[in-house]
């Protein structure tokens, strides 16, 4: 009898406790932000840039020359509504992402980095080459200096410095670092990249009184590195943050409609982003 009852106590301890694990098992589901793979996300911001100094080599039928130590700078338009007008989203300098989660720390992703770069004009540069009508533009030749009027040389890449490229990139869970107790309501995740990718600008270019020429063309090659904060919200939503920098190779710029006329160029760049977003299981 006594064996009986204890095996019955026993009996009775192991559906307890398989019912109130199964019971914990309910109340407690995986979280959706546990886990990435099979996520795409896609966000949309702008970005701030600066760029090392650059010598540009120009070249036409009856030139060859080339300005050294250029400085340049972006053409921000601030907080504006352009950034999330339909019509007029792409002026602005942006950033457009969309990626996919190939396994919960990385992510495959492809977009474009809208920049502007705009040469300082009334600057004076060292110079070496030929062009015609120097004695118009021409100062200082012991020192072969020459100051970029606007008159001599209009050179921007406003429509921009188009950067199309694809990133690997890493992202790791950090709420635990700040005692987050549900990541469903808030995450903070951090991510890290690299990229590559064509130049696509749209150079809007005077030189030595030709008419004026800004159009689409592929000009050359960029890389680039990132790192960043992601702050998830509700599970879905997001805001991101990241330091980008860089190298473009611009190789082969228009600047006239005439074929011959051409510049190169190459130079380091910086960026600092702010983006919003989504993220959703497909």
């Amino acid at each position: 009898m006594k064996k009986q009852s204890f095996l019955m106590v026993v009996l009775t301890f192991c559906v307890f406790s398989q019912y109130a694990f199964s019971q914990e098992t309910v109340e407690k589901p995986e979280k959706y932000t546990a886990h990435n793979k099979g996520k795409i996300y896609i966000y949309w911001g702008g970005n701030r840039e600066t760029f090392s100094k650059s010598d540009i080599h120009f070249k036409g039928a009856d030139y060859d020359f080339t300005l050294y130590d250029v400085q340049a700078h972006d053409k921000p338009k601030g907080w504006h509504m352009d950034y999330i007008n339909p019509a007029r989203m792409t002026i602005p300098q942006t950033n457009f992402r969309i990626g996919y989660f190939i396994s919960d720390h990385y992510n495959i992703s492809i977009g474009f980095d809208h920049m502007k770069y705009v040469m300082y004009n009334d600057k004076r540069v060292n110079y070496s080459g030929y062009y015609p009508n120097p004695g118009d533009y021409y100062e200082n030749p012991i020192n072969d200096q020459l100051t970029l009027t606007e008159d001599f040389l209009l050179f921007e890449h406003t429509d921009g410095l188009n950067y199309v490229n694809t990133e690997f990139s890493r992202v790791d869970d950090i709420s635990s670092w700040f005692g987050l107790p549900n990541t469903d309501k808030f995450q903070v995740n951090v991510t890290e990249g690299l990229g590559g990718g064509f130049i696509f600008p749209k150079t809007n270019t005077t030189l030595l009184g030709k008419d004026r020429y800004d159009e689409f063309h592929i000009s050359g090659y960029g890389l680039s590195a990132k790192a960043g904060l992601n702050f998830t919200f509700f599970k879905h939503f997001f805001i991101q943050t990241e330091v980008k920098g860089g190298y473009i190779n611009m190789n082969n710029i228009r600047t006239t409609k005439d074929k011959a006329d051409s510049a190169s160029q190459d130079f380091w760049f910086l960026q600092s982003v702010f983006t919003i977003g989504g993220i959703f299981r497909i």
